[in-house]
C-alpha cells in the first residue's frame, strides 16, 4: 500500500523514547517527508544503532532522561541554539511488571508515573515556551488503550497512561487560542519491544480485547501521528485519537 505524503519541510521534531518501535518508525517517516528529526533516548546503544541504520543528515539524538527535568531543560536548550522546535511526540513510556496492585513495589509504581506521565509534562514544560513564542506547534502524547480501559495487573501503566490523557485535554484547551494543537493518540497492544516486557498470558489477555483479532502495526499508527503533527491540523486538539482495532468503547 502506497504511504500518503506528508510536508515537514522547515519543521523540526523531537521524539521521545525514539530509538526503537514507535518512536524510530515516526522519526524515520519524518525525515522521509523532509524534516529535521532529534531523537530522545536513555539507551546510548540503542540510538547509535538508530543513527547508523537511519543513516539520515537530517537525524540528530540527545541521551536524555525525560523523567528528570533538569535533563530535559538542557536538551532543549541545546536544540533553540541552532533551531525552532515544531513538533513534539512525547513517545518514551514503560508498561513495569504485570502484577496485582496490592503487590506492587512502590519504588517501580513511582518510575512508571515518573517517565509515562511526569515525562510527558516535562517535556511540554520545557518546550511550549518556544512554541508560543512561533505561534505554531503540533503536540502528540502516546497514550494508550490501557489509559482509558484501564488494564488488569497494569495500575501503573493504566494511570500513568490516563494521567497523560488529562494532560492532553487540559494542555489543548489552554493553547486553543494559538496556532498549536496537542492530542493524545491510545494505541492498543502493537508489534514493539514494549510486548516483552510482559508475560506471554497478559499479551494474550490484550489481543483476546481486539475485535480486529491482530496486533496493531507500527506503520498504522505512525500514519496517524504524522497527520496529527502536520499543518493540515489546524482544528483538532485537547482530543484523544483512538487506535485501537476497536477495543475502545468511547
Amino acid at each position: 500500500m502506497e504511504k500518503n505524503k506528508f510536508d515537514f519541510k522547515n519543521r523540526t521534531a523531537v521524539i521521545t523514547g525514539g530509538a526503537q518501535g514507535f518512536g524510530l518508525d515516526i522519526a524515520k517517516r519524518f525525515l522521509e517527508s523532509g524534516g529535521k528529526v532529534i531523537i530522545w533516548d536513555i539507551d546510548s546503544k540503542l540510538l547509535k544503532e538508530a543513527i547508523q541504520i537511519t543513516n539520515h543528515s537530517n537525524l540528530k539524538s540527545d541521551i536524555v532522561d525525560v523523567s528528570n527535568y533538569q535533563d530535559v531543560e538542557t536538551a532543549v536548550s541545546k536544540i533553540l541554539k541552532n533551531n525552532k522546535i515544531d513538533i513534539l511526540i512525547n513517545n518514551a513510556g514503560i508498561t513495569g511488571p504485570t502484577m496485582p496492585l496490592w503487590e506492587y513495589d512502590l519504588n517501580m509504581w513511582n518510575e512508571i508515573i515518573k517517565i509515562n506521565l511526569m515525562g510527558t509534562f516535562n517535556c511540554c514544560r520545557a518546550i511550549v515556551p518556544n512554541m508560543i513564542k512561533n505561534d505554531y506547534g503540533r503536540i502528540v502524547n502516546v497514550a494508550s488503550v490501557a489509559g482509558k480501559d484501564g488494564n488488569a495487573n497494569a495500575s501503573a501503566y493504566s494511570s500513568g497512561k490516563a494521567g497523560a490523557i488529562g494532560l492532553t485535554k487540559s494542555l489543548g484547551k489552554e493553547l486553543a487560542d494559538k496556532n498549536i494543537a496537542v492530542n493524545a493518540v491510545t494505541p492498543a497492544g502493537a508489534k514493539t519491544r514494549i510486548l516483552d516486557q510482559m508475560s506471554k498470558e497478559h499479551v494474550q489477555r490484550m489481543l483476546s480485547k481486539v475485535p480486529r483479532g491482530r496486533f496493531l502495526e507500527i506503520e498504522e499508527f505512525t500514519s496517524l501521528v504524522c497527520w496529527l503533527s502536520s499543518e493540515e491540523n489546524t482544528f483538532s486538539t485537547a482530543a484523544v485519537f483512538d487506535i485501537s482495532g476497536g477495543r475502545s468503547t468511547y
